[in-house]
C-alpha cells in the first residue's frame, strides 16, 4: 500500500487479511504443544497460553459482535474471566478457564460471525466503523497477543516447539557507528493513519536540538564488553533504583544469558546456543539499557528523538509513515512478523534504512527510550480508556519501533508501546544517543567514530 488509503473496498481486503493473518498465527502458537502445556503457567509475568487464545475471542466478540454489529452476547458469563484489568496473570490459572477445545471453538465460531460482520458493515457512519478502525484494532489486538504467547514460549521449559528459518547472513556493517539527525521541528504522531491507535494521536510538531544517535541497534558483543568491563559490578554506571534491581536479583548478564566453558550461552526458544556476537542485545531492561548508555558515555534517546530519526526526510521535511517511506514493510525492509525467531544481524535490511540512514529501526528488537509514556497533547481515549489511559504517568518507559516478534499490522513509525524499566522477558534492546555539539551540528556530515 502506498500510504494510508481510505478506499473502502481495499481497507475490507486489508482487515481481511490482517484478522486472517493472526488467526493463522494463533493457532500456530497454540497447536504446536499439547493441552497441558496450555493450561499450564510457565511463568507468573504470562498469562497461560489458553487465556490469551479465548480471550482473544472475547475481546473480538465484544467490540466486532456486539459494539459493531449491535448482537447480543454469545457467552456474556465469561466476559470477566477474560477481563485483563479484573484479574492479573498471576491468578489467571485459578480461574475456570474455558478448556483449550472449547476455547479454540468459541474463538473460531466469534470469527465466523466477525467475518459476515465486515461483509456487511459499512466503513462509514461512526468512529468505530470509520476506515475499519475496529477490525484493524481487534487484528492488532490479536497480533498483540500473540506476541506474548510468543515471549511464553521463550519462558517455557523443555524442547522447543517452533521453528524458523534464521535471517539471511548479512556482511559485517562496516557503516559510521552514528548518524547526526539536524535539529528543528518535525511532526511527531498522526492524524491521518486509519488504524492507529489512541495515543499515537494526534500530529503535532515537536522541536528537537541536534543529536546522534546509533546507526544500528547495540548488539552483544558491544553488551559484552559491558559485561566484562564490570558493568553489572559498578553502581555508578546505574540509576539508584536500576542499582537495587541489579543487587536484589543478582543480575549479571542479560535474561536467558549464562557464562559457561570460557562463552557466554543463551536459551533461546528450547535450545541453547552461543550467544550471537552480531545480533542486537535482547532481554534487556530499560535499567540495562540505562547503565549500559551510562558507561558508553552516551544516553538513551528520547521518544521524540527516537521518531524524528525514524521518520524525518530532511530533503522534503516531512514525516513518513515508516524509516524508508509510506510503503507498507517488506522482507526487504524489515524483520516482522514471527518470520525468523531471532533478530538480524546489526547492520541489515539496508532497503529500511531512514533518509538520514538509521537501519533497522522497525522489527527486530523494540528499543528502549528515556521518555515515559505520557499522553500527546490533544490526546482523546478512544474507544476506551483502559488500551491508553489508565498507563499515563505510571511507571512505565516508552519502547519504540518493534521486533521480530511483531506483526506489521501493529508496527508503525508512530506506534508506541510501554512497559515498567524492570521487564525482561519481553524482546527489547535498544540504541544510544548522545548531544550534538555547536560545532558538530553544523557539520555537513558526522563523524564515523568507534563503534559502540
Amino acid at each position: 500500500m502506498n500510504g494510508p488509503t481510505t478506499d473502502p473496498q481495499a481497507l475490507r481486503e486489508r482487515a481481511l487479511a490482517a484478522l486472517l493473518a493472526a488467526r493463522d498465527r494463533t493457532s500456530l502458537l497454540t497447536d504446536c504443544v499439547e493441552d497441558a502445556e496450555l493450561t499450564a503457567q510457565h511463568s507468573p509475568l504470562m498469562s497461560p497460553l489458553v487465556w490469551d487464545l479465548a480471550h482473544i475471542g472475547n475481546q473480538e466478540e465484544q467490540w466486532l459482535l456486539r459494539a459493531v454489529a449491535g448482537r447480543d452476547a454469545m457467552r456474556p458469563e465469561i466476559d470477566s474471566l477474560y477481563d485483563a484489568f479484573e484479574h492479573p496473570r498471576a491468578e489467571r490459572p485459578s480461574l475456570p478457564l474455558l478448556a483449550p477445545a472449547e476455547a479454540r471453538g468459541y474463538a473460531a465460531e466469534v470469527r465466523g460471525r466477525a467475518l459476515d460482520v465486515l461483509d456487511s458493515t459499512p466503513f462509514h457512519g461512526s468512529a468505530l466503523t470509520d476506515a475499519g478502525f475496529a477490525f484493524g484494532m481487534i487484528a492488532q489486538h490479536e497480533q498483540q497477543h500473540d506476541e506474548t504467547m510468543l515471549i511464553t514460549h521463550q519462558l517455557r521449559s523443555g524442547p522447543t516447539a517452533l521453528t524458523a528459518p534464521d535471517p539471511e547472513p548479512a556482511p559485517p556493517f562496516t557503516g559510521p557507528a552514528e548518524v547526526l539527525v539536524p535539529g528543528g521541528p518535525f511532526t511527531m504522531g498522526t492524524s491521518t493513519e486509519p488504524w492507529a491507535l489512541d495515543n499515537e494521536r494526534p500530529a503535532h510538531r515537536r522541536l528537537v536540538p541536534p543529536f546522534f544517535i546509533d546507526t544500528t541497534p547495540v548488539t552483544n558483543a558491544a553488551y559484552q564488553r559491558f559485561i566484562e568491563d564490570g558493568g553489572y559490578e559498578e553502581m555508578r554506571w546505574w540509576s539508584p533504583a536500576g542499582w537495587a534491581m541489579v543487587r536484589r536479583n543478582g543480575l549479571r548478564a542479560p535474561l536467558f544469558w549464562r557464562r559457561e566453558g570460557g562463552q557466554w550461552l543463551r536459551r533461546h526458544f528450547g535450545t541453547v546456543e552461543p550467544v550471537p556476537a552480531d545480533e542486537p542485545v535482547l532481554h534487556v531492561s530499560w535499567h540495562e539499557a540505562d547503565a549500559y548508555a551510562r558507561w558508553a558515555g552516551r544516553r538513551l534517546p528520547s521518544e521524540e528523538e527516537w521518531e524524528k530519526a525514524a521518520r524525518y526526510d530532511p530533503v522534503t521535511d516531512r514525516s513518513l509513515r515508516y524509516p524508508w517511506g509510506d510503503d507498507d514493510p517488506t522482507p526487504e525492509r524489515a524483520n516482522l512478523g514471527q518470520r525468523h525467531l531471532r533478530p538480524a544481524p546489526a547492520g541489515s535490511y539496508p532497503a529500511g534504512a531512514s533518509p538520514l540512514g538509521v537501519r533497522q529501526l522497525i522489527g527486530d528488537v523494540w528499543e528502549w527510550t528515556s521518555s515515559d509514556f505520557l499522553p500527546y497533547p490533544g490526546f482523546v481515549a478512544f474507544p476506551y480508556r483502559e488500551y491508553s489511559d489508565v498507563f499515563f504517568g505510571g511507571d512505565y518507559k516508552v519502547l519504540r519501533g518493534g521486533a521480530f516478534s511483531v506483526d506489521a499490522v501493529a508496527c508503525r513509525g508512530t506506534f508506541r508501546n510501554w512497559d515498567h524499566p524492570v521487564r525482561r522477558q519481553i524482546f527489547s534492546g535498544f540504541r544510544t544517543a548522545r548531544d550534538a555539539g555547536p560545532a558538530e551540528a553544523s557539520a555537513p556530515e558526522a563523524a564515523a567514530p568507534e563503534a559502540f
